[in-house]
């Protein structure tokens, strides 16, 4: 018996038009027929340099941008564009700066509590032990739901971030980036509560950043973007270890200092 993939993403591409004069338009592709698995419980890691395409490919699974082609398949289920309230209770992002993320004025109960009034029925009483609850999972407490999120620490935002994309419950949370500005402490105290939360959820991670040290210790696969294509697909050991493309081979070795060995893996 074969099992689906949590999700399923086919030939997805997104161009945009290029003004040109009075030549009129044309277009210039962003994304270029993308098509990877995610399966549940894992973590797919998506690098490449900047303007590789890596941000958008995240938005158009999520839904904020819409595709020009493809598909995208949720446990066996196309998505629509448009489909808002559909994708927001099963697909949540984190976004990489925190500071934008969020208005300055409300605590972090009004910020947790806004997602569960558009998306479910919880009466107060439900909603407020929800956030208690999403709040203790992050390694915050019930009482900073009355806390201003512009009083907190980076570190902390974040993990209200974490907690936002958390609280409808997803089977897929998308970060951008979102720990590749914070300090190395933070850093690695965020990314193993990340990684004991998907052991404790069963959630699934995609993962886009250019912090391949980060990327070797959560992701189980990779893919390697550049000028809106992908160029290597696969188990992120084997391309750290075996790099088919030069461009990945130069990533690779631009911040590890050489290509890994398995010795790198070893406890």
């Amino acid at each position: 018996m074969t099992t689906v993939p949590l999700l399923q993403v086919s030939d997805l591409s997104k161009s945009f038009d290029d003004n040109v004069g009075i030549f009129g338009t044309t277009q210039f592709a962003v994304v270029e027929k993308i098509s990877f698995n995610l399966e549940h419980k894992q973590t797919l890691a998506i690098i490449g340099k900047n303007g590789s395409g890596k941000s958008t490919l995240a938005k158009m699974i999520v839904g904020i941008l819409k595709p020009t082609e493809g598909e995208i398949l949720f446990n066996g289920n196309r998505l629509t564009f448009g489909d808002y309230q559909y994708r927001a209770k099963h697909i949540r992002m984190v976004f990489q700066d925190p500071n934008t993320a969020f208005n300055p004025k409300l605590n972090i109960g009004q910020i947790l509590d806004a997602p569960l009034r558009l998306a479910t029925r919880l009466d107060e009483h439900e909603r407020n032990q929800k956030i208690f609850n999403t709040l203790r999972l992050v390694g915050l407490y019930p009482d900073h739901a009355n806390v201003k999120i512009n009083t907190l620490s980076i570190s902390q935002k974040q993990r209200v971030a974490l907690a936002g994309a958390l609280i409808l419950e997803p089977e897929i949370i998308i970060a951008d980036d979102a720990l590749g500005a914070l300090d190395a402490t933070v850093k690695t105290q965020l990314m193993n509560l990340m990684l004991e939360i998907q052991e404790r959820l069963g959630i699934s991670y995609i993962y886009v950043g250019q912090h391949l040290g980060i990327i070797k210790h959560i992701a189980d696969n990779l893919l390697v973007m550049d000028n809106g294509q992908m160029i290597e697909y696969g188990e992120t050991r084997s391309i750290f270890t075996s790099p088919q493309n030069e461009i990945t081979k130069r990533l690779v070795e631009s911040h590890f200092g050489s290509v890994l060995d398995d010795s790198s893996w070893r406890e």
